[in-house]
């Protein structure tokens, strides 16, 4: 039986030089951005799991291996989801600060730091500081909008998001902000 094995393996390390290409190395390309999708989806494959720890880490190796694109907005997002699960608002914060950076035309990333201000307690105080803000810009009054609904203000949140739609009909959020005002016109005709 040792024989075999041994004769079997002198062939085939000898017959594989015969095969190969003199000169040729085989090459590896490392791709940082097809890695971090890979670790994004791996970590979201651990939220399903409830694996919390252990997504965490994914993310965050997605968000080291990809740090100044686009793409990263959403492994941000998935990170401040993760905190905000496991009760760390407070890490969870800079995470959407952070999504809202790097691709600032997602609704979703404003409604999860608008809920991130609401577990900190700190809603009320972040209405001040935009309603005061001298530079209101039109994402901005996104914000501004969905911090007077978490503290009680849906007509308000109503006017404000409307007057952003109307001022911004191109932008790729605008939609979304549409879809939202309809879910709170909605919720204000049922509460009458």
């Amino acid at each position: 039986m040792k024989r075999f094995w041994l004769t079997t393996l002198f062939i085939t390390i000898f017959a594989t030089q015969c095969f190969a290409n003199s000169g040729t190395i085989v090459t590896y390309t490392i791709d940082p951005e097809k890695n971090a999708y890979d670790h994004n989806n791996k970590g979201v494959m651990y939220v399903e799991e409830k694996c919390y720890y252990a997504a965490i880490q994914e993310f965050k190796m997605a968000i080291s291996l990809n740090p100044k694109k686009q793409a990263t907005a959403v492994y941000f997002n998935n990170l401040g989801k993760v905190y905000m699960t496991i009760g760390y608002p407070s890490l969870a914060l800079d995470c959407f600060k952070n999504a809202i950076t790097q691709y600032s035309l997602n609704f979703e990333y404003y409604q999860n730091l608008v809920e991130c201000y609401s577990k900190l307690g700190q809603a009320r105080q972040q209405l001040k500081i935009y309603k005061s803000a001298q530079d209101n810009s039109a994402l901005n009054k996104v914000i501004w909008a969905l911090l007077e609904e978490a503290t009680g203000n849906k007509k308000k949140a109503i006017i404000i998001l409307d007057e952003f739609a109307m001022s911004e009909p191109d932008l790729l959020i605008t939609p979304a902000v549409k879809n939202h005002i309809q879910k709170l016109v909605s919720e204000l005709q049922q509460t009458y």
